[in-house]
């Protein structure tokens, strides 16, 4: 049992978890700030990334998803249940809603 609490507490840093990934880093952080509701390192002291094993688990899933199966962000946040769009970008490519065109007056 106090194995397994060990290694919920291991941090690995963005180089190891783009090295045991595939997913380089710079891409890691972009997916940090797409999908901020799901993917979420904790930061030391130092502002450094630290990925438990579940964030490393949660990379493989978006990696699946973006890389091997072609979701584009919108598509992989409805495949998450997440909730809202992650940029402006996403927002604008939305379908308008009639009646939500114009003055807010309506």
């Amino acid at each position: 049992m106090a194995q397994i609490d060990m290694l919920d507490k291991i941090g690995l840093n963005i180089d190891q978890v783009s090295q045991m990934t595939g997913v380089k880093k710079t891409t890691l952080r972009y997916w940090e700030k797409e999908f901020s509701d799901y993917l979420k390192p904790v930061r030391t002291d130092s502002r450094r990334r630290q990925y438990s094993l579940e964030e490393v688990e949660k990379v493989a899933v978006l990696k699946q998803l973006i890389e091997e199966e072609k979701y584009k962000s919108a598509g992989v946040r409805l495949k998450l249940g997440l909730g809202g769009f992650g940029n402006a970008e996403a927002q604008e490519s939305s379908p308008k809603l009639p009646g939500n065109q114009g003055s807010p007056d309506g």
